[in-house]
């Protein structure tokens, strides 16, 4: 017989489990994707916590005017900054990047501060509510948010940026955020909707790269990849950053499983590199003795 999990450990498999059921669902729900990952990264946010964080959503919703979108897609964006970076004081500043709060919905809601992308999903989840055509753009090294139906091309496509404030955007300013992330200019397939899982898969890797920068919170690195696992498609190479993650943190036969199977995967293509794995994988055996 099994022994029982400590409560932490049930509470943070109970998390995954939803994770990987919204996100393998037929619509996968931003909120809630967002919400479960804060869930993973907050051990004090529970069913309540959640409820309340898509309570408030629908609160910020009901406080844009009726009728907000008349003037079409410009009229939505005007009504979004005026209501969210406005009255309610949303919006983003350098030091935001240095929190990890600012990568969870739920501690945005609250602190009203965040990374572009996580406002932009403020944005877009209170635009939705209301019945704007909205999606998110992820631009280069910059998520922002767009108003229009984005196949009707007799309706005004309007970016707005939530980081600061949800200041509309010209065109010129949509060229120089891509040249300032990439040096390159920009391109119409990168104004492309991003769907939900491409929005989830963007805030996982903003916060593994956090916490790479801080290497005494591998508990961050490790919960971020084992969500980014969990998601329909995902880069191979992550089996193998788990794989170390797990060595690193002494959980040596979870991770010198991990490290085999992921030798399986390369030996097809790279033989070499797979033997380099595997030796891997019985080093860290090896740590048991």
């Amino acid at each position: 017989m099994r022994a029982p999990q400590p409560p932490e450990r049930e509470r943070a498999a109970e998390v995954r489990r939803r994770f990987a059921e919204e996100a393998r669902s037929e619509r996968p729900d931003l909120a809630a994707l967002c919400l479960l990952v804060g869930a993973a990264g907050d051990g004090t946010l529970a069913e309540d916590g959640i409820d309340a964080a898509q309570i408030e959503l629908d609160r910020l919703a009901g406080q844009l005017p009726f009728r907000a979108g008349a003037g079409g897609p410009r009229a939505w964006a005007l009504a979004l900054a005026d209501l969210l970076g406005g009255r309610c004081g949303f919006g983003g500043s350098p030091g935001d990047y240095q929190r990890l709060e600012s990568s969870l919905l739920h501690e945005v809601l609250r602190r009203r501060r965040g990374l572009p992308i996580l406002l932009s999903v403020v944005w877009m989840e209170v635009a939705r509510r209301a019945g704007a055509p909205v999606y998110g753009v992820a631009l280069p090294g910059h998520f922002v948010v767009g108003f229009g139906r984005q196949f009707d091309s007799q309706e005004e496509q309007v970016l707005a940026d939530p980081f600061a404030g949800g200041r509309v955007l010209t065109g010129g300013d949509a060229e120089l955020l891509v040249a300032g992330a990439t040096g390159a200019p920009l391109d119409a397939s990168m104004l492309t909707p991003a769907a939900p899982l491409e929005v989830i898969q963007r805030i996982l890797n903003n916060i593994r790269a956090w916490a790479a920068a801080r290497p005494e919170r591998s508990d961050v690195s490790l919960w971020a990849v084992e969500l980014s696992l969990l998601l329909p498609s995902h880069p191979a190479r992550l089996r193998y950053e788990h794989a170390q993650l797990l060595v690193q943190r002494g959980d040596f036969l979870r991770g010198a499983t991990e490290l085999d199977a992921y030798a399986e995967v390369v030996a097809p293509v790279d033989q070499p590199a797979a033997e380099r794995v595997r030796r891997q994988a019985r080093a860290a055996r090896a740590m048991l003795n």
